[in-house]
């Protein structure tokens, strides 16, 4: 939850420039709730403060009942770009989040098995990351947020860097797993059909300071095709309207 939220920075001759602007936000239970807006709006920015890499200039964030003052450790975040260890094969990068989350030494080799069999990761888990595709990059990025099974996932455009077709697999895989596990997401992206494709809700940003201009409901049948889901007149009913937020502004 967020309560009047402010954030400024100050520039190098010492003035503050607001960045964000009284920003009112809840999240429920399980739900998968998407941010878009363009560039400048403060999207990034909103994710770092939820996640406590950044203090907030007035207001209050809240996670999980408590007020964050440094990172929560119920709170996973996901960049994108991947932040993959170059030197660590992929199963020792997807195992370093159950070392963070506690999993006992002698449950870590089956759980391993089953994110790297759920990704399709097995026959790469002795890689290194520079031998993968970008695709398979963010896939065991994913693995490693999975491993460390916080209660809130942020998702900071993962998959903005990836083609069109590999972007469409990433988002139908992250439906399938999203739906198997039931956790928190906000995901910022700059993709409307994309936010409207995963979410439950859809928060649209305005710039100069960011703050949040209006939300859209997103009452499309689940369990959801990523795919599939783009053919129905309704996808595009909301897609339209959430383009003519953004592009009054």
């Amino acid at each position: 939850m967020l309560r009047q939220v402010n954030k400024s920075f100050v520039n190098k001759q010492g003035v503050s420039l607001p960045v964000l602007e009284n920003i009112d936000m809840t999240l429920a239970d399980g739900e998968f709730l998407a941010i878009v807006g363009p560039s400048g709006c403060g999207k990034s920015t909103l994710l770092r403060l939820i996640s406590g890499l950044l203090p907030v200039t007035s207001g209050d964030v809240i996670v999980d009942g408590r007020h964050v003052q440094e990172p929560p450790p119920d709170v996973g975040f996901m960049f994108q770009r991947d932040t993959l260890l170059p030197w660590a094969s992929v199963s020792k990068n997807i195992e370093l989040g159950l070392e963070l989350n506690g999993t006992p030494v002698e449950k870590r080799p089956e759980r391993l098995d089953e994110l790297l069999t759920m990704l399709g990761l097995t026959k790469f888990r002795d890689y290194m990351p520079v031998a993968l595709s970008g695709g398979m990059r963010q896939r065991a990025a994913l693995g490693r947020l999975l491993a460390y099974a916080p209660a809130l996932y942020l998702m900071d455009e993962p998959f903005g860097a990836l083609d069109a077709m590999t972007k469409m697999a990433m988002g139908r895989e992250l439906l399938r797993i999203w739906g198997l596990y039931n956790k928190s997401v906000i995901f910022v992206t700059h993709d409307i059909e994309e936010a409207v494709g995963l979410s439950d809700r859809v928060i649209v940003m305005a710039p100069n300071p960011g703050r949040i201009k209006s939300i859209h409901k997103i009452d499309l049948p689940r369990p959801r095709d990523f795919r599939e889901v783009r053919m129905l007149p309704e996808f595009r009913e909301i897609c339209e309207a959430i383009w003519r937020d953004i592009g009054l502004e």
